[in-house]
């Protein structure tokens, strides 16, 4: 952290009787919100190719809108202890098997009933730009193993980006596979008519991994093709519909090799309208891209419209789901005496026309 003062912070309602507070991060160039509650990115505001800072992000103006889970699909928050699915909510773990709750059909999601995002995180230090926001979560908690310790800080290390670093410790083997569940539209953050099938997405992804009709993936890892090969510069509506399962994008992709900043480059996005456009970097091996195909017509900020489906997508960076169930997927088993780091870069900027060349 720097020696600056501190992120302002007011308060941003209650749950269970706990203050909800929320702390505002800027550059002079973007603004970033971030709630205690499920260390939650509530906000992104970025300039347009006009220059005019404007949301890019999908969220409430009110605590009480991220507590009604009816509403809330995990907008900007952090999913764990196990992001994404496991198959039938079951895991065996050094001999011994382990029982989740089932709460995504027949199988596991993001955590359980009572993930990472409903929890009031601890605000350890922030400043002007950054935020680290910690958590313990208990030895049982939804089911899993062992007394996990998690940290995240945002940060906007220059002008133009946002840089999200996860660590994890544990006194007992365990799950661990963290991500940040934000939806971005980068026309008008979800508030307007503009749904996200406009925007053109390239993902540098070879491979992703196929599912089965509850979205658990089948163990193969694949060779991108047809509505699932993104690796050239596609509207996202263009086979939106001939995606795996019909209903849109909710895919994890396999990312090739780290570049010369040790992340793997994972997507590039642009949206024509606004000439925004945001890139996406991490160390992780997989990214799920979702396209926000259960948002069913949500309340949206105060005075604003509604969120209906495919008004976001999602980058999620992880490990694979269900990798717990297939050996040939990167672990997500975290032992004592490792230290589980996750690191993502997102670079917003804007462009008149469609950007070139590498991210």
């Amino acid at each position: 952290m720097g020696a600056s003062s501190s992120a302002p912070a007011t308060e941003f309602g209650s749950s269970a009787g706990k203050p909800i507070t929320a702390y505002t991060l800027s550059n002079g160039s973007m603004t970033v919100r971030v709630l205690d509650l499920g260390a939650t990115i509530s906000s992104v505001q970025v300039p347009d190719v006009k220059g005019q800072i404007k949301e890019v992000c999908l969220g409430y103006d009110e605590g009480a809108a991220y507590l009604d889970w009816t509403r809330n699909p995990y907008f900007g928050a952090v999913a764990g202890r196990c992001a994404n699915r496991i198959a039938k909510g079951k895991f065996s773990l050094e001999g011994k098997e382990y029982e989740l709750v089932a709460n995504n059909g027949p199988n596991h999601l993001h955590g359980g009933n009572q993930g990472f995002d409903k929890l009031i995180w601890t605000c350890d230090a922030s400043d002007a730009t950054s935020i680290t926001l910690s958590l313990l979560s208990p030895d049982g908690d939804e089911g899993y193993p062992g007394n996990l310790r998690v940290r995240v800080t945002y940060s906007l290390p220059s002008s133009s980006s946002l840089k999200m670093e996860y660590e994890a410790t544990t006194d007992a083997p365990t799950l661990c596979n963290l991500t940040n569940h934000a939806y971005w539209n980068l026309a008008d953050g979800g508030t307007g008519v503009q749904d996200v099938q406009n925007h053109e997405i390239q993902i540098f992804a070879d491979f992703y991994t196929p599912v089965d009709e509850t979205s658990i993936p089948t163990g193969e890892v694949r060779n991108v093709a047809g509505a699932m090969d993104l690796r050239q510069k596609t509207r996202i509506g263009a086979q939106i519909r001939r995606a795996d399962n019909g209903l849109g994008y909710d895919h994890n992709y396999v990312l090739g090799q780290a570049d010369k900043s040790g992340l793997r480059p994972a997507a590039r996005v642009w949206e024509p309208s606004s000439g925004r456009w945001m890139s996406m970097k991490t160390n992780q091996p997989g990214v799920q891209f979702y396209t926000g195909n259960y948002l069913n017509g949500f309340a949206g900020r105060a005075g604003k419209g509604a969120y209906h489906k495919h008004h976001g997508f999602c980058l999620e960076a992880q490990k694979f789901p269900d990798a717990i169930s297939r050996p040939h997927f990167p672990s997500v088993v975290l032992r004592p005496g490792e230290v589980y780091r996750q690191t993502t870069l997102y670079e917003f900027g804007t462009s008149a026309t469609s950007p070139e060349g590498p991210i």
